[in-house]
Order: structure tokens, then sequence, then C-alpha cells
């Protein structure tokens, strides 16, 4: 796809979390009602979630407006005789937070996934399996994998520097235990701003969870889901591309951003103003404008998902960027880092990679020209937001890579100014 654009100039509604939309899903999969989970921004990895919440014998009804989605939800998961198929695509959302759920529901599953969601880690979900005695078996090494078996309450101990997934996994399925139980880390928590959304999910769905120490969790068990009627939030990890976009050349407005959001990519904003950035917060309104922007040193531990447009930001930035902490970004969609650092380059950017860590030498000329999305959605969407930088089009392979979480994005695309063609 050939994109061009001289500059950025418009109003758009950011997409629905996706983090948010996995989590009322499935919380309202596991209530005793009927809920509505509205405000949806479809996208595959959405998909995928209420694939296998179906699969599971979760009535789902959808109705939509062709932005927006909202679900019936018919809480209840039932237990099947035959093996449940549960095909996660390339969500690992989806992946780490069913698989205990699936085990709880008694059926036996057999886990499938596409892309590079079979080489991402489920190892703490393994540990656990044995020591509760859960039978699994991995076909390749990991996916597809089988699973059946019983969990019981009691203390559950996890790595906290893998990814919070796998806590928020086990914070979903341990209120439904006879019993109580207890989630503890042998480290502190990476992308702990996630893990406060399940807990302010699992809160609003009438789930307690009590924080014990650091980074341990006390869990009652016999607590039921409560069913009712939920709005998602809008998204700041997409919201991001446009504000980058419009702090690089223009004037972007960004609308239906939560002020008091607990996402971890609400970072974006912070990140920006100390860039130099010159952004206008008004309600749930954020504008942002050309900018004279300078590097910085950022900790993104707890945002890894604003690593592609954060660099992509930080060639035109006075100085050096230096993006650290970053080592589990190689662990996604793609590996990050090296795909950022390598399409970069292409354009004539600055730009190195450490094991944990990318290095940019800002306020390059970028020539434009041809480069990859390396079928990853933010690696796409983080190289389209510089086409008003580049001095000739860029032309992007993998275009299509944008479904996975964001399928209106060149809709918005040209909404804000910009040009996408289909090369012949």
């Amino acid at each position: 796809m050939e994109l061009t654009a001289n500059t950025w100039d418009g109003a758009i509604r950011v997409p629905s979390s996706k983090s948010m939309g996995h989590r009322h899903l499935i919380c309202a999969a596991l209530s005793r009602g009927t809920s509505t989970v509205q405000g949806v921004s479809p996208s595959q990895d959405i998909e995928a979630t209420l694939r296998i919440l179906q699969a599971l014998g979760v009535r789902i009804h959808t109705d939509t407006d062709g932005t927006h989605c909202t679900y019936t939800v018919t809480g209840g998961m039932r237990s099947f005789a035959d093996t449940v198929l549960c095909d996660a695509g390339e969500s690992g959302s989806t992946l780490r937070f069913l698989l205990p759920l699936a085990v709880w529901s008694g059926n036996t599953t057999r886990f499938i996934g596409r892309g590079r969601l079979p080489e991402r880690p489920l190892q703490p979900y393994y540990s656990i399996f044995q020591a509760q005695h859960i039978a699994f078996h991995r076909e390749n090494g990991s996916l597809p994998l089988t699973v059946h078996g019983v969990f019981h309450p009691g203390t559950y101990v996890l790595p906290g520097n893998m990814s919070s997934q796998f806590f928020s996994g086990l914070l979903f399925m341990l209120p439904l235990l006879r019993g109580n139980s207890e989630l503890r880390s042998t480290t502190p928590i990476e992308s702990a701003g996630y893990l406060a959304l399940t807990l302010d999910c699992l809160a609003a769905h009438g789930i307690e969870v009590q924080r014990q120490a650091e980074d341990g969790y006390f869990i009652r068990g016999e607590q039921s889901y409560r069913a009712g009627s939920y709005t998602v939030e809008g998204d700041y990890s997409q919201a991001a591309f446009w504000l980058v976009a419009g702090t690089l050349q223009g004037r972007v407005v960004c609308k239906g951003l939560q002020p008091r959001s607990r996402q971890g990519d609400k970072a974006i904003i912070s990140l920006l103003q100390a860039m130099g950035a010159n952004l206008h917060v008004v309600g749930d309104t954020v504008r942002a404008e050309t900018s004279s922007l300078h590097g910085i040193a950022a900790d993104v531990a707890d945002c890894p998902d604003l690593v592609p447009v954060l660099a992509a930001l930080a060639t035109q930035a006075q100085g050096v960027t230096y993006l650290y902490h970053a080592a589990r970004v190689r662990l996604k969609e793609c590996d990050r880092l090296h795909a950022m650092t390598v399409e970069l380059q292409k354009l004539g950017a600055h730009i190195e990679e450490t094991p944990d860590s990318l290095r940019i030498v800002g306020k390059t000329s970028l020539r434009g020209g041809r480069v990859y999305a390396w079928r990853d959605h933010r690696i796409a969407m983080a190289l389209a937001v510089l086409a008003a930088s580049c001095e000739t089009p860029l032309q992007l392979e993998g275009a299509e890579a944008v479904q996975k979480s964001y399928p209106q994005f060149w809709q918005d695309f040209q909404t804000l100014g910009g040009s996408c063609r289909q090369e012949a």
C-alpha cells in the first residue's frame, strides 16, 4: 500500500480499549445472568475471545452499527463430551486469559493459534499445571496445547517479569473455586497497569480481590460474577498513533479517552509532554499539534505496546531518545525492537538496538520508500504515521496487519488527511 500525507488535520473517535473489551466479555461470560457489553470496536483479537467463549457454551448475540458492537452475553460455560477446540488466532491475551477458565469449565480443551502465537511463552502455566496435577500435552513444544484437569484452591506463585496476563488469567478463575486462594509473584510485576485494569473490571462485575503485601493477592472462593450493562472505554494505545501524528505535523483531536483511565498506555500523554509535545487535554478529548520535540530516556516496562510508535516519533525529536526495559517487546507478534530498527534504518533513521532497549538519534530526514509491517499491527501503524514526515511516499508491505486490533485504521488515516492507495 502506498501512503502519503502532507499534514494531519481532523478529529476521530478512538477505538474502544481492546484490553478492556477482552476483560468485560470474559467477566460477562462468567456471570449467572445476561449482560450487555457495549461500545466495542471489532477486531481479530476480540473475535478470538468471542469464538472461544462460544465454543465453551456461552451464548453471545451481536448488534453492530458498522463501527461499534454491542454484545448481549448470557453467562455460563457448559461441559461437553468431546474435546473443545479453542482457536486463539494470534491473540496472546485471549490465550492467556482463557486457558485457566477452559480448565475450570471441566472440558478437555485443545488450544490452537497462528502467526507467532505458538512461540509466545506459556511456561508459568505449565508449572502451575504440574503443581496442580492437571494433564496437558504440547505439540511442537507449545501449540496445539491440550489440557484437562481440576484446579484446587490454595497458593499460586508466578514470576511477574514475563507478563501480567498470566496473573489476570488466574484472577478471572480463582474466585470461582470452592475455597480461598492466594496469588503471589516472585518478582515485581511488569505491565502492572494491565493488572490494574483486570482488578477494576473484576470489581465492576462484583468480584472482590484483596491486595496483600507487595505483589500478593487474596481471593475469596465461591464468589459470583454480577450481570449488568458495561461500556468499554477508548483505547490510549490506539490513540497514541494519532497523537504522535499530530505532534509531528498538524493538528489531531482524539475523542473518547477516559481521563481517569488506568490503562498503562495512558503514559503516552506524559511521555509526549516530556518530549515537549503541544497537547491539550479537556474531558475525554486530547488535541495534539505540531511541536518542537526533544529526546528523553523512558522506562517502557509498563507500556511496552507504545515502543514502536515512540521509536517512530523519536526519529523527529532533537537529540537522543532511549527506550529501555523493553526486552519483552521482542516476544510480541514479532520482535518489535528488531523490526523497528530494520524498518526505520531503511528510511534513513539513526537507531540502534540492544537486548532490551532502543537508542534513537533524532532529527533525521526520512526518505520514504518500501517498508515491511512484519505481520504486526503496531509496526504497520507506527510506520504509517511517519508518512507526513517522509520526503517520498511510503510503500508499506503488509498493511492488512491492522485488522488484528484496529480494522478502521486506514479509514481514520484518510479522515485525518492521509492517502492510501493499493499498489498495482
